[in-house]
């Protein structure tokens, strides 16, 4: 009876560690949602010049865990990554506090400050790049080194191990909430300043929450004695993975050698012994596992690709639909007036209050229907995501022709202000649609890759999911790019013009929505074809 007790619920690491998580969500948030507004208010940024310079922010900071995990992973235990990586972190958030402080006093030398807004945005992006996957992977270790991840209901573990994550999610999904809202009000009303130095703080407050929690964590056998002296140890670790770098060879270590040493073992969420660790390393050496991983990602790579329209989609609410809330009647009563970012909390707000709706109406609904025991497949549940999202773009294309055509009438009428008598609720259909199609679809991509890598890559299937916002951020800045050239050839005003009467952001959002139902024919042409792991190569 205890066992089963235990079993439904989560020990005080875990929920350290997830409040950790939407700790850092707060911080992440409470800078990303609201930048645009600082690029184009403070730093005089054009309309597209700031939404190319947050897509690629964003872009850099989702792919970068694709890049740090695979050498964390190698060369690092992830105590050691997290606490390097929430340090770089907590320098960047310092870094973009400071260059607010100095444009407040100082208005002249803006290209220095320029770079220097720069640097700290990426060394913010450098830091998540560590932290987050590793953080993800210690807390899923707290559940215990002999158990495996879930990947099917008839795992004893699946109840404790999908408790985790939904929790995970909630912790992370309320940070990005709190940010969102608390933050976008806070800069909007207080100053940058403080916008910019609450999410800094909150930062170094995670660093010290976690470090004080290193009693209680469950350790890999070679991370325990490192967790007693985290700070000699960053330093030390900084050092070994520099000196290992120069050597072409990685010898695996003995019994008897210094924790220090650089272990191959250490694969999060993939506990393996010496004997499986040797052959993991003769495979290397000879090419086959390099070649394994390969197969993996070319077998992946094509619904990888069909997916960038939905995360090009995704960099709007953050850019272009923060823009438009701008122009909008935002006043309740008299005084106050909503944050054009704090609509993005209806994202997160959808995902909050239907998740739970998913598990217990959609799925015995779906079940019935198609009589399979989920319901619905992975690939079923992203399609469902992806359709979601094309019909937000399509209800935001309608909403900007309206407040186009009030804003031309009242040009016509002599009236020349931006901001249009068009309620900026108009906006919330497509903010919750996307939420909705987030339940669908990102999730659902966490499922799939995660379940279609091999246990080895378990970690690179994360990154993977989280490179798909990556590259579709790079994607939606050259489409941006491709736009204003083809507008600028025809002699006609951009559809990003400063000017947001004069810009066409319906005709963007329309050319988004034929892009994605083009991703989405050809994501359902793929499925029909799309070989599954258990169908093709045993798990190894």
């Amino acid at each position: 009876m205890a066992g089963g007790q235990r079993q439904q619920r989560l020990n005080k690491s875990c929920i350290l560690l997830i409040a950790i998580a939407g700790i850092e969500r707060f911080a992440f948030k409470g800078v990303a949602s609201n930048l645009v507004t600082y690029l184009t208010d403070v730093v005089n940024l054009s309309n597209s010049s700031a939404a190319k310079m947050v897509n690629s922010w964003v872009g850099f900071t989702s792919i970068m865990p694709l890049l740090v995990a695979p050498i964390a992973d190698a060369y690092w235990h992830k105590y050691s990554t997290i606490m390097v990586s929430s340090f770089l972190y907590f320098v960047g958030l310092v870094a973009l506090t400071t260059t607010a402080l100095a444009r407040s006093w100082h208005h002249r030398n803006r290209t220095m400050s320029s770079s220097f807004l720069s640097l700290s945005l990426y060394l913010i992006s450098l830091g998540q790049g560590g932290y987050n996957p590793s953080l993800q992977a210690f807390g899923a270790d707290q559940l215990g080194e002999e158990e495996e991840l879930p990947c099917s209901k008839d795992d004893k573990s699946y109840n404790k191990k999908t408790l985790f994550f939904q929790w995970w999610y909630f912790g992370v999904c309320s940070g990005s909430l709190l940010g969102v809202t608390v933050m976008s009000y806070i800069q909007d009303t207080f100053g940058w300043v403080p916008g910019f130095a609450i999410p800094a703080i909150s930062m170094i407050m995670s660093i010290l929450i976690f470090s004080a929690g290193s009693p209680i964590y469950l350790y890999k056998q070679h991370e325990f004695l490192e967790a007693k002296k985290p700070i000699m140890n960053i330093f030390q670790t900084i050092k070994a993975s520099a000196l290992r770098c120069f050597h072409s060879e990685i010898t695996l270590p003995n019994d008897k050698s210094e924790v220090l040493e650089l272990e191959l073992q250490e694969k999060p969420l993939c506990p393996e012994n010496l004997e499986s660790l040797k052959d993991l390393n003769d495979d290397s050496k000879s090419g086959m596992y390099l070649l394994k991983n390969v197969k993996v990602m070319v077998r992946l790579l094509p619904i990888w690709t069909m997916l960038l329209m939905f995360a090009v989609i995704f960099q709007q609410p953050a850019t272009f639909f923060t823009k438009q809330g701008m122009t909008m009647k935002r006043n309740i009563g008299a005084d106050f007036k909503i944050p054009p970012a704090t609509l993005q909390s209806a994202i997160t707000l959808s995902i909050i209050l239907l998740m739970p709706l998913y598990d217990k109406i959609f799925i015995p609904i779906t079940q019935v229907i198609t009589r399979q025991d989920k319901g619905i497949s992975v690939m079923q549940r992203m399609g469902i995501g992806m359709v979601l999202s094309i019909i937000a773009m399509i209800i935001a294309a309608l909403v900007e022709t309206r407040r186009l055509e009030i804003g031309r009438q009242m040009r016509s009428a002599g009236l020349h202000s931006e901001t249009v008598p068009l309620s900026i609720f108009w906006l919330l259909p497509q903010y919750i649609l996307l939420g909705i199609s987030d339940i669908f679809t990102v999730v659902g991509m966490q499922e799939f890759f995660y379940g279609e890598v091999p246990r080895t890559m378990r970690t690179m299937g994360i990154a993977l999911y989280t490179s798909v916002f990556g590259v579709g951020s790079f994607v939606s800045a050259l489409l941006i790019t491709l736009v204003e050239v083809y507008t600028s050839s025809k002699g006609i005003p951009s559809w990003f013009c400063d000017d947001m009467v004069e810009a066409r952001l319906d005709n963007y959002y329309w050319l988004l929505s034929w892009l994605s139902a083009v991703s989405l024919l050809l994501y359902a042409l793929l499925c029909k074809y799309y070989l599954k792991k258990s169908d093709s190569d045993s798990e190894y």
